[in-house]
């Protein structure tokens, strides 16, 4: 089975995730989106498989998100998606693939919803917020 994570190792949420994915014994496609970002025709079809709009998955943090007045209702999918494209950045992660489905990870844990063995035991995030304890039950 292949999982796929469009993935920022400065993020810690992306980070948290592909620990998720790597401890439940998948070994994913990890793509730097941000040096290969996707394709416009993969991003229109990540967009869909999430059920979202292009304006969904924009990130507003520590991205020109402001700069570029994007606020704005203005934007249509196209032009919002042509931003994306130049900005990678603008692009929310970590937007997590698998033969079960297509999320965007954001908390993390949203990724055992795709994950083909989701038991995946104790787990605790980077800030120390517990998602499995060690009994197995998900915390949040």
């Amino acid at each position: 089975m292949t999982v796929t994570i469009y993935h920022n190792r400065a993020c810690g949420t992306s980070r948290n995730t592909l620990a998720i994915i790597r401890q439940s014994g998948e070994e994913p496609e990890v793509i730097d989106y941000l040096k290969t970002p996707p394709s416009r025709e993969r991003l229109v079809e990540l967009i869909a498989a999430m059920g979202m709009t292009p304006r969904d998955l924009l990130r507003e943090k520590d991205t020109p998100y402001a700069e570029l007045g994007l606020a704005d209702p203005k934007w249509t999918d196209e032009q919002i998606l042509d931003l994306m494209l130049e900005h990678p950045i603008l692009i929310n992660r970590p937007i997590v693939v698998s033969p079960l489905g297509v999320v965007l990870a954001r908390p993390s844990e949203k990724v055992l919803d795709i994950l083909p063995n989701p038991e995946i035991g104790a787990f605790t995030k980077e800030d120390g917020e517990v998602v499995i304890d060690a009994s197995g039950k998900r915390t949040v």
